[in-house]
Parts: C-alpha cells; structure tokens; sequence
C-alpha cells in the first residue's frame, strides 16, 4: 500500500515588500540580494493576520476543494515555530475554527498537536502522519505548516521575511506523491538560531525599586516575547550543511547503494531560507558524492573551502542547479522564507512549474533535504503517482502569486513595529483575527476568530 501527500492547498500573506525597495532602503546594491541570493519579494502579514489565520484558511481549502469527510481526519499535526500560546497549541485553534465554520463537534474525536523544531517541525509532522495511515489506511491525515519568519529592522535576516501556511492531505493510495519507507536523519544540538525567553528588570522600567506589582507582574523581571531570533547566518549555514550532508550519507547507508543517489532524483526539494540557500549548501554533497571524485580531503582546510567554491561556480554545477533545483526555487523568490512550510512550498512550486509547462513527471523520484534549527536534518524520498496533474488543477500557485498587493518602504516599517492600525487589504473569504480578550479576567489573552465573506 502506497502512503503519501494526496491534495496540498496554500494561504500566503497577500501584501508584499519588492526586495529591491528594501534594498535602496537599507544601502544594499538590489542585485546582490536579487541575482545574489534569488530574492524578488517579500510577503507580510496585514493587520487581521497570524499564523492562525494562514493555517486556518489553508486548512478550510483543503477542506473545500477536496469535500472531505471530516469523520474521516484521525489527525491534524501543525508544524510551526511562529506558536501565539506557550501552551495551547496552534491546532487546537484550527479545530475550533473548523468546527465553528464546518459543524460543532465534526472534528471531536480527532488527534491534534504542535510540532516544534525550527523549520524541519513540518516534516515531523508529516512523517508521523504517514506513520498513523500505514496504521489505520481507511483514515486520513492533515498536515499544517503555518509560520511568520520576522527578523529585526536592519537585521542580515530581514531581506528573507515571509509569512504563509500549507495544508497537506495525507491519505493511502495518494494523488501526489508516495513516499518510500527510508527516512534518515541527523541531529547536533547547537545555538545556531533560536527564539529564547528574554528578560528585563522591573527597576529599569518603571523605577520601582521595591519590586511592587507591576501591571499584575509581580516578579523582579519582565520576560519578554520576540518574534525575531536570536541567530548567526554563518554557524547557521555551516549546521545546515554539515546536518544536511551526514542524513544524506545516512540515506545512501539505508538504501544500501553505493551509486550517486541524486542522480536518481527528478527534483531536489529543499528547505529554503531564501531562493537561491539550497544551491549554495548542496555544493558539498554534490561534490563527495560524485562518481568523478571530485573532491576529496580535510573539510577543515582552506584548500577545501576553496575547492567547494570552485565546484559552486561551475558550468556542470549550475545546470545541475537549473535542473534539479531551479523549479522549487520560483515560490520562494516571490514569497521569502515559510519556515515549517519552506520545503513543502518547494514541492508545490516543482509541482506547478511542471504543470504550468505541461512537463510529465509521473513515476519519477524527488528528493527531500530537509533542515531545521537547533539542529537536525531528513532526507528522504517520494514518487510522484499518476494523479498528481488532477490533484493541481485549482491550485494555480503563480497566478494568486501575482495578485499579491505591493506596499511602500514606510507602511512595512509601520506594519513590523506594530504602528499601523488599519488593515492594508480588505478581507474577503478568509478567516480573520476579530479581537483579543483584555477585560475578563480568566480569559485575557484569548485570541477569537471569524470567517469574513
């Protein structure tokens, strides 16, 4: 029996920054972060939106355009870094949504919960998923990925913003693709980029030295919550492949073959912070894992580093890039970064780009690299059923792409400090943010939602 992804459905942040205003703002020539590192647009959220909203209305299309039985949903993981709750979990949000819009108690004996590791907490999720329906084949899944990637103002990070949300219907027999039962993974824990609790001393706001309750606070310190991480691109980058590489050899160990594993991948779908990131980390594996042997030696050395860049510069390396890599790259220029959801919108735009061109790519394999944070890489692989062309038909990523409402330099300032009040874009059928509760003592804080026709 065949287990996999059977119908994706997406809600990207309808309002957008052209890098190439972000750019001039900032003093940075627009084609080194355009031609550089792929970057076209970056996606925000408007005022009525969170990361419920993004995967609440992801969620409800998947829903609507594939008429599904919720009876028939025994699981809806999310995958997120972007939580709003310390403790109730993003998907017990959906539930409530979809029970508000779909029917009271329609979703009652369903499992839900959160996964969280940085970006690769989508792919936990899915793999679990998978799991639950080799166990139960007559039952169904749905996969969540919904995240804001916010860096501060001035930040190496802020050109990569984005916000959105996929929701992946995962079923026996499916549409899409079908994924083999290898799943290899590497995992370190390091400080490469993380969302710590951070604190302030009481005293230094309000001068009150004797540690009085402070807007109901009554300890010394202030903990404060930041969208934004705390991260070094450089480590980052270097987890990122050195996670990335030891999967990708654990994958070769699983499937106990000593051939060019890549080679046998149609597409390489890869978490991408930033169009062009997975280019730039594949070049090692490219290179070791090579029937030509084309490098060899300490990975410590300059030699090395040097060698590796030479190889990225290539000829033979870029139409490796052009043809494997490329397709999943379209969305994320157009979008910016996803988070959780940054592989699965590489999929969706492979998926699109192919049917778009009118390019079959039926029994054909694609391979995932996936990476998350903190740190820990999968590689993993699927093929691509004969249904994948009818499970895309409404999907028509590009052309809602498209629609996406440029704004200028000062709103997104506004808009990342908070400032701006009213909503950029008027909400039509979609879930909104209608009010957070700041009276009633034992619900202060409660976010509530409604759907807006």
């Amino acid at each position: 029996m065949k287990t996999g992804i059977d119908a994706i459905t997406f809600d990207v942040a309808k309002i957008h920054l052209p890098i190439k205003t972000l750019a001039t703002a900032r003093n940075i020539e627009p084609e080194k972060l355009e031609k550089g590192l792929g970057l076209i647009k970056m996606t925000l959220p408007d005022t009525y939106q969170d990361t419920v909203v993004f995967g609440a209305n992801a969620l409800t299309k998947i829903i609507e355009e594939n008429k599904i039985n919720l009876s028939e949903i025994g699981r809806i993981y999310v995958g997120t870094e972007s939580a709003i709750d310390s403790s109730k979990p993003i998907s017990s949000f959906l539930i409530a949504l979809i029970e508000q819009k779909f029917g009271e108690d329609t979703l009652a004996e369903c499992d839900v919960v959160d996964f969280t590791f940085a970006c690769i907490g989508g792919v936990d999720a899915l793999q679990n998923c998978i799991d639950f329906v080799k166990l139960n084949p007559t039952k169904k899944a749905i996969v969540v990925t919904t995240d804001f990637a916010k860096y501060d103002l001035n930040s190496t990070g802020e050109y990569t913003q984005g916000a959105g949300a996929l929701a992946m219907l995962v079923t026996s027999n499916p549409r899409i693709i079908a994924f083999e039962n290898n799943w290899a993974t590497s995992t370190k824990g390091v400080f490469d980029f993380f969302k710590p609790y951070r604190t302030i001393s009481k005293e230094s706001i309000s001068g009150n030295v004797t540690n009085e309750s402070w807007f109901d606070n009554l300890e010394a310190e202030i903990e404060i919550h930041k969208d934004q991480p705390v991260f070094d691109g450089q480590y980052s980058n270097q987890c990122y492949m050195d996670r990335t590489r030891n999967a990708y050899f654990s994958f070769k160990k699983l499937k106990n073959t000593s051939e060019t594993v890549y080679n046998s991948w149609k597409s390489i779908i890869m978490h991408l912070p930033y169009s062009f990131q997975g280019r730039r980390m594949l070049s090692e594996i490219y290179a070791l894992d090579n029937n030509s042997k084309i490098i060899s030696g300490d990975e410590s050395t300059a030699e090395y580093q040097n060698k590796l860049k030479e190889i990225s510069k290539s000829e033979k390396y870029r139409t490796f890039v052009t043809d494997k890599l490329q397709p999943a790259e379209l969305a994320s220029s157009l979008i910016g970064n996803l988070y959780t959801g940054s592989i699965f919108m590489g999929l969706l735009s492979t998926l699109a780009h192919f049917y778009d061109t009118k390019q079959e790519v039926t029994e054909t394999k694609f391979g995932f690299l996936a990476y998350g944070s903190g740190s820990k890489s999968k590689v993993f692989e699927g093929t691509i059923q004969p249904e994948w062309k009818s499970a895309l038909t409404e999907t028509k990523l590009f052309e809602t792409l498209e629609k996406s409402t440029e704004i200028d330099f000062e709103t997104y300032e506004k808009l990342h400090k908070k400032e701006q009040k009213q909503s950029i874009r008027t909400p039509k059928n979609e879930w909104v943010l209608d009010r957070i509760e700041k009276e009633i003592p034992n619900l202060i804080g409660a976010r509530y939602y409604k759907w807006v026709d």
